[in-house]
């Protein structure tokens, strides 16, 4: 692997930065970013039959604040159960922003990783290019200078399209994947303030 490194000059340093980055960020999102972290299964119907036994308290609104991005959206609109329909959902549509936010933190620095890869890799490749006719003397080449301008070109070129490949795709699957928690916790939400003022049975 040093010996890689070493062919590929001192560009590599910056895509092995950017790697670096872009594997945190994926582990940290892949964590984050589970159903049972966002949007626990079976909230809603354990707040409805806490709300008929014992009404809203401030013990319930800590609990759903503290419990995911769903609870906290719950525990904003039960702060103006006795509102009208419309303040409750209000107050959800503000905190459900909040929570966007949260969903889709880190996703911008890794979509920039998965852009700017390519073209670390590309600045690489002229770091090469210049090696190589820099490598041009009055009496003609010298080879092992030729030989490493063109491991600097080709171990950047590839190494770029590694490290932009895979943080493309995941930087995708998140986007994809913050949408469809997002829909779901709008669903959610609009079903609590249906079943609260009683337009719908829980």
């Amino acid at each position: 692997m040093f010996a890689i490194v070493e062919a590929a000059g001192w560009p590599i340093w910056l895509l092995i930065i950017a790697s670096v980055v872009a594997v945190a960020l994926i582990v940290e999102r892949l964590v984050f970013l589970r159903n049972k972290n966002v949007a626990p299964q079976g909230l809603l119907d354990e707040v409805i039959q806490e709300l008929k036994q014992h009404g809203v308290s401030e013990a319930m609104l800590s609990r759903l604040a503290e419990n995911s991005p769903l609870g906290r959206v719950f525990a904003a609109g039960l702060k103006n159960v006795k509102s009208s329909p419309e303040v409750m959902k209000d107050s959800i549509e503000e905190a459900g922003r909040t929570a966007a936010h949260e969903l889709e933190h880190f996703l911008t620095t890794l979509g920039t990783v998965a852009s700017i890869s390519p073209l670390l890799g590309l600045f690489g490749t002229v770091v090469g290019m210049i090696e190589i006719f820099g490598a041009q003397t009055a009496v003609g080449n010298t080879p092992a200078v030729l030989a490493h301008g063109i491991s600097v070109a080709l171990y950047n070129t590839a190494f770029g399209l590694v490290v932009a490949v895979p943080s493309m795709i995941f930087y995708r699957h998140f986007r994809a994947k913050v949408d469809s928690l997002i829909i779901e916790m709008e669903q959610q939400a609009i079903k609590l303030v249906e079943i609260v003022h009683g337009a719908r049975k829980g």
